[in-house]
């Protein structure tokens, strides 16, 4: 039985494990989105379209959905402005490293380079924010074209976009699609002879730190058995927050532009800084004094004593080759500053703050950490629900949190907080979005709406650092146990407190 490209190419979605595309129907996009209607849905081993107001917020909840779970995600935008809505989440989301696969449907195929109306060319504008973006020129192409956006999406960890003209994907499919394969993503060893010379700085010095970004993920135990061994503090980026803070005795906060606690003088202090899965792009918040840097990623390496390799493997080839410290002055000291500063600097603003009015937004954070549960996934918007997130929110090992951390979008947070409640329906999901955030989303949304997606998915807890009246924090704070409504908690008239949005009643559940 004959059947259109369309249907073909969501075919190979479903192959690839495809679960939910994100995104708005529009006349171009139409063949695509009435293949997706013929899966059935989920509940019929199909793929649910995932209906948004705005393409942006699409790419940012694949971005969210590939991010945490790690496998391939994808949105869809109509031809012209629509699919052009998509590229400030695609910029995010391949900038992070999330596997999503972008549908930007064009105008008829006999159209392209007339100045037709809404003419762009997608295989063009997304070639800065994408890992693959190919634009489909026949039907015998066009599944070629789909599986080597999705082994690309997939192997290099990066957006892949497809562009299929409306008229091209109306038509019958003629050729036949490769076979999809899964992939097993390997192991980098690092070269024995770099892993020595590493060995040999550590054993040449005294005052040994470790900065951990994202690319510790996985190798927690042995960071921790490493620093145990050589006296040496972790300090970590924001990103590298989920996969070291927790369970970690020689923890000294972060620096950089949100950084808190020990970190900037601990490293600054070192005589060597061994930087673990990060490239930490800020100049002024790092030492003048060697460095050295572990990375798989090797357009990063070069700059300074460096090893190519995973972390996890690094490391763990590194543990018998280091001499283990007995002088840890250098790491008490640390550790003793880290803890005096958390108490009297960030803790402070938490300290006896239920009396004031309006409330510190930092004690709202804090009491979202107590409440929130274990395996909540947080998702911030950028500059101050950043900062608070980054200083109170603990890991714990099995919660997440994530925003636009690498490309500092701002409206990033609920849009992520959809993505990631879809992907994990069973887990508490809370957006702390920001006052520009949310009036984004509402400028998106039709004013006071929630997004469709949202609506379908109450359990979404929002967190808004707005204006508003002042309130009571802690009755908010019991309100977040209740997964099945979703609460916000505002900024004070003077953007300095949190109070409760008017209108909200008490939780029930």
């Amino acid at each position: 039985m004959s059947k259109d490209l369309a249907t073909q190419l969501i075919e190979q979605l479903r192959a690839a494990g495809v679960q939910r595309i994100y995104g708005i129907v529009g006349d171009s996009l139409n063949p695509i989105v009435d293949a997706v209607r013929k899966t059935g849905g989920t509940v019929q081993g199909g793929i649910d379209w995932i209906h948004v107001r705005h393409e942006e917020a699409a790419a940012f909840a694949a971005s969210a959905e590939a991010q945490l779970t790690g496998k391939l995600a994808v949105c869809a935008g109509s031809c012209g402005p629509g699919n052009l809505h998509l590229i400030n989440g695609l910029y995010d989301a391949n900038r992070t490293g999330a596997p999503v696969l972008a549908i930007a449907s064009h105008i008829p195929s006999q159209q392209i380079g007339s100045g037709f109306f809404q003419e762009t060319h997608p295989d063009r504008l997304f070639s800065e924010c994408s890992v693959y973006s190919e634009l489909i020129s026949t039907a015998a192409q066009a599944p070629r074209v789909m599986h080597c956006a999705i082994q690309h999406a997939v192997g290099f960890r990066g957006v892949a976009v497809v562009t299929p003209p409306g008229d091209i994907a109306g038509l019958e499919a003629v050729a036949e699609s490769p076979q999809q394969t899964a992939y097993t993503p390997g192991r980098l060893s690092p070269d024995p002879h770099s892993v020595q010379l590493l060995a040999d700085a550590i054993n040449a010095v005294d005052k040994v730190a470790i900065f951990a970004g994202a690319g510790v993920q996985g190798g927690h135990d042995e960071v921790i058995q490493l620093a145990e061994a050589i006296g040496a503090p972790i300090g970590h980026s924001l990103r590298g927050k989920d996969f070291i803070q927790y369970d970690n005795p020689y923890d000294i906060g972060m620096t950089g532009l949100l950084g808190y606690g020990a970190a900037a003088e601990g490293i600054n202090d070192a005589d060597l800084l061994i930087l673990l899965g990060t490239d930490f792009p800020y100049d002024q918040f790092l030492p003048r004094t060697r460095t050295a840097q572990v990375d798989r990623a090797a357009e990063k390496l070069g700059r300074r004593t460096d090893v190519y390799g995973d972390v996890l493997l690094t490391v763990a080839a590194l543990i018998p080759l280091v001499k283990r410290k007995k002088n840890t002055r250098f790491l008490d000291q640390m550790l003793k500053k880290h803890d005096r500063l958390m108490n009297k600097a960030v803790g402070a603003y938490t300290r006896r703050a239920d009396k004031l009015v309006p409330i510190h937004p930092e004690y709202a954070a804090s009491l979202l950490d107590q409440v929130a549960s274990r395996d909540a996934i947080f998702t911030a918007d950028t500059w101050m629900c950043n900062v608070w997130t980054a200083r109170y929110i603990n890991p714990l090992g099995t919660r997440r949190l994530i925003g636009s951390y690498l490309h500092g979008s701002m409206a990033n947070a609920l849009p992520q907080a959809i993505g990631a409640q879809l992907a994990y329906p069973g887990r508490q999901v809370v957006s702390v979005s920001g006052d520009g955030g949310l009036v984004d989303a509402a400028r998106r949304n039709g004013h006071r709406r929630s997004p469709p997606a949202a609506a379908e998915h109450r359990s979404v807890q929002q967190l808004h650092a707005g204006h508003g009246q002042a309130g009571d924090a802690r009755r908010w704070a019991a309100r977040l146990r209740c997964r099945r409504t979703r609460h916000q908690l505002c900024r004070g008239r003077h953007g300095h407190g949190f109070s409760r949005r008017q209108g909200h009643r008490p939780c029930r559940h």
